[in-house]
């Protein structure tokens, strides 16, 4: 079993920062890609930030330049600086992690966190 815990989420007002971090824990080899979604309430589900093992990267155009998505292999963990925020970043931010890799060499697709509430408010 993989576990996604994510952290670092609050109330900012905007312009302000916050960095969101994402532990995954288990018994890992390796983790192929990492993403942070977000879902505001009343829309879909989005895709803020994505990340593979590679470290390529891509983001959505909403938060380009504002926003850098990053991770630590070593640690299965992944992170999100978010900068100049703004009110329509309010949402609830959830980590996922697919195409992991056990050290019993098992193969685990599609693993979500819980979410951590990102608001942001004057």
């Amino acid at each position: 079993q993989v576990q996604l815990v994510e952290s670092g989420g609050g109330l900012v007002q905007p312009g302000g920062s916050l960095r969101l971090s994402c532990a995954a824990s288990g018994s890992i080899d390796s983790i192929n890609t990492m993403a942070w979604y977000r879902q505001a309430p009343g829309k879909e589900r989005e895709l803020v930030a994505g990340i593979t093992i590679a470290g390529s990267t891509n983001y959505a155009d909403s938060v380009k330049g504002r926003f850098t998505i990053s991770r630590d292999n070593r640690q299965n963990t992944m992170y999100l600086q978010m900068n100049s925020l703004k009110p329509e970043d309010t949402a609830v931010y959830s980590c996922y992690a697919d195409r992991i890799i056990t050290t019993r060499k098992d193969r685990l697709f599609e693993n979500w966190g819980q979410g951590t509430l990102v608001t942001v408010s004057s």
